[in-house]
């Protein structure tokens, strides 16, 4: 794991897998809102992913007439919503039980608690944004079930629900309904005939909707706000310039990037698992892993309008997580499933520091492909005449030592931001961790801001010397 954790990370890969989310690519996935890159910015976001889009939303927002921002200025290294926000499943799934207790050993149980509040937050303001906006995303908010099959898991599981539920009664982050095992096969079409070894179950508010679709369509209002977006633009380096007299008022950032040099007043990083290739000193603190997702035809036996609920197939220390395709979008009824990690001999330690989105790891490939049939044993039923797979692709998540991600100031330097390491849960973070990043950004980080937003999550020096140990929110809370 350590090896992996520390190998140098790359810019994003050139021709990378087509999600399933991709195709077709949106008109605006190769844009240049100018021809030329611009010479300067007041603010350049390097990423254009659901983070990039968020942070640009609430800047451009923010401003007022008198504190207006002249040039906001957006890099991607490919096209618009490239990286891992249009390579997800599209699950708004939070599952934050499944964190609370090492949130709470860790924290504190006030710091648990702001979290889950947080995360449940997160899931309902985008469905609110994408309604209140009529933003073309197949927005689904519905409920999910997680089906344990490890007793050991299942005993934790109930500890957590328990210790949400005195932490912070009545609210809705802990409604959690509890499930047996004869649950589970009898309302959730799983165990008959197929892994029959189910300890029990968990279901709670959950959604799903196209994350790429979401993220161009708040990058097509932020574009009508004035934001200048530069897609096939990497960025390889970063360099602060100073006026030399010291008082900082002359100092910027030199952006360097394969079409020239911007000097920007603020960089902001929404760069999630790529980020150490541009900050040297996030190699082995923020780590890539490489997931893998496929989209497949239903079998002939599974409901024809649809399941009525996402799932997560919880195996001790990882997981699959599958969502269907609500009724009224592309290819309805489809399941797109991704994980696979669990079979492989060394738990997708290997998958960890890898970047190459271009291929697949052969192992997890044929876990997704052939891990349905046995969930749902004769309720799949025969394969679709067309066939089982639609679509197979890869995408890059980023990873923390400590299961938080990065927001907030780079500490050492002046005017350098990050948003960041989402622990492939961007779908509950990213939306309120930059809500939380502008308003640091803006001056605002006040009594207002700790209400809500976890101190957990800010980027400080302690956190950046912490040992990465994979990935800690598929661990029991005592490991």
């Amino acid at each position: 794991m350590e090896n992996n954790a520390s190998k140098p990370v790359s810019l994003p890969r050139d021709n990378p897998t087509q999600s399933y989310w991709q195709d077709p690519s949106d008109e605006i996935a190769n844009i240049r809102t100018t021809v030329n890159l611009p010479e300067s910015a007041d603010v350049v976001i390097i990423g254009s992913g659901m983070t990039g889009a968020a942070i640009a939303w609430n800047l451009l927002q923010n401003a007022t007439d008198g504190t207006r921002l002249r040039d906001v200025v957006m890099l991607e290294a490919r096209q618009a919503c490239s990286g891992a926000t249009g390579r997800n499943g599209g699950h708004t799934k939070a599952a934050s039980y499944r964190t609370f207790l090492h949130h709470a050993k860790e924290h504190g149980t006030d710091e648990a608690v702001k979290v889950a509040k947080l995360e449940l937050e997160n899931i309902r303001a985008l469905h609110a944004f994408a309604h209140e906006h009529a933003i073309d995303c197949d927005s689904h908010p519905c409920q999910t079930v997680d089906i344990v099959y490890d007793a050991a898991q299942w005993k934790e599981d109930q500890r957590a629900v328990q210790a949400m539920r005195d932490a912070m009664p009545g609210h809705p982050a802990s409604e959690y309904l509890l499930h047996t095992d004869g649950d589970i096969r009898d309302k959730f079409y799983c165990g008959h005939g197929g892994d029959e070894d189910i300890a029990g179950g968990v279901s709670y508010e959950a959604g799903s909707m196209s994350s790429y679709r979401f993220a161009i369509g708040v990058l097509k209002m932020c574009l009508e706000g004035d934001l200048n977006l530069q897609t096939n633009t990497p960025v390889h380096g970063l360099a602060k310039t100073t006026d030399g007299d010291g008082d900082g008022d002359g100092d910027y950032w030199r952006v360097e990037t394969t079409r020239g040099t911007i000097n920007a007043q603020k960089v902001i990083l929404a760069t999630n698992g790529y980020t150490a290739h541009l900050l040297g000193q996030f190699r082995g603190v923020i780590v890539p892993l490489r997931g893998h997702v496929t989209a497949q035809r239903p079998g002939q036996n599974m409901p024809q309008d649809g399941l009525p609920v996402t799932y997560s197939f919880i195996h001790g220390d990882s997981y699959d997580y599958m969502i269907p395709r609500p009724p009224g979008s592309r290819f309805a009824g489809d399941i797109v499933i991704g994980g696979g990690l669990h079979n492989m001999s060394d738990g997708g330690a290997s998958e960890y520091g890898n970047t190459d989105d271009t291929v697949f790891n052969g192992v997890i490939a044929e876990n997704l492909r052939e891990c349905l049939p046995n969930y749902f044993g004769n309720s799949w039923g025969e394969d679709h005449g067309e066939g089982r797979i639609r679509r197979a692709w890869t995408g890059v998540m980023g990873y923390s030592p400590d299961g938080c991600p990065f927001v907030g100031a780079v500490p050492g330097v002046e005017n350098l931001w990050m948003s960041a390491s989402f622990q492939g849960h961007g779908m509950v973070l990213c939306w309120m961790c930059a809500k939380a990043l502008t308003a640091m950004i803006d001056g605002r980080d006040d009594n207002e801001l700790d209400q809500w937003f976890p101190d957990a999550f800010r980027v400080k020096e302690d956190r950046l010397k912490q040992p990465f140990r994979g990935a800690l929110h598929v661990q029991p809370a005592d490991s």
